[in-house]
């Protein structure tokens, strides 16, 4: 029986009320589903990594608010060693570069995603941590995320760290204040990450394609 690709969706946990438990937004799975992927949760199991690349078709690394290395940090930061999600993070990352398979970071998945390819972060950005707000983001053209959602978009201000130094990524995406809004590997099947919640968005709003593009890069 035929079946849609495998979408590995690593977790996010309640670090404001101690880090006791998994969670993630419902929003992250019903966009896979959507498009014709199956997500499944995973969590922050080092033994797991391995076969998760073996097995599945692609993967999506969520937001959360968690310290990352000092290293990774322009100016003052209130970064820590990786933490365990950080740590299984990186490996699934990684791994499903290598391989070649699909990765899309949303929010912190993005900053991690850029980061191991070079970029750095700053946690001194004003007027994007709301997720009341809106603000429009202009694609660059020519990039694989100005193909998948056109020249620009509406999305939410949900964040309080951004890349300021974009390493051997490809800026993909500005805010009007400058604001990197997103980031793509050039060379690579497809691996691409946005600042912004996606998941908290209408099935209709433009960067739905997002997960589209995700599952259309999966082998089949």
């Amino acid at each position: 029986m035929s079946r849609g690709p495998w979408v590995a969706v690593l977790l996010d946990e309640n670090t404001s009320t101690g880090s006791t438990r998994y969670e993630a937004a419902k929003g992250y799975f019903a966009g896979v589903a959507r498009n014709g992927g199956l997500p499944f949760g995973v969590p922050y199991e080092a033994a797991m990594v391995a076969p998760v690349i073996d097995d599945f078709d692609a993967l999506l690394t969520l937001g959360g608010r968690y310290a990352m290395p000092a290293e990774w940090y322009v100016g003052p930061a209130a970064a820590s060693p990786p933490n365990d999600r950080l740590t299984v993070e990186i490996g699934l990352v990684r791994g499903f570069l290598a391989a070649d398979k699909p990765v899309l970071g949303i929010c912190a998945g993005m900053q991690v995603l850029a980061a191991l390819n070079g970029a750095r972060v700053t946690a001194q950005i004003p007027h994007h941590n709301d997720r009341e707000l809106s603000h429009e983001v202009l694609t660059v053209p020519g990039t694989r995320l100005a193909a998948l959602v056109g020249e620009r978009l509406t999305v939410n201000t949900f964040h309080n760290e951004a890349i300021v130094e974009p390493g051997s990524t490809v800026v993909s995406a500005h805010a009007s204040d400058g604001t990197v809004e997103a980031i793509e590997l050039p060379g690579a099947r497809f691996a691409l990450g946005v600042q912004w919640h996606q998941e908290l968005h209408a099935a209709d709003h433009p960067g739905e394609a997002l997960f589209r593009g995700l599952i259309d890069a999966c082998e089949r």
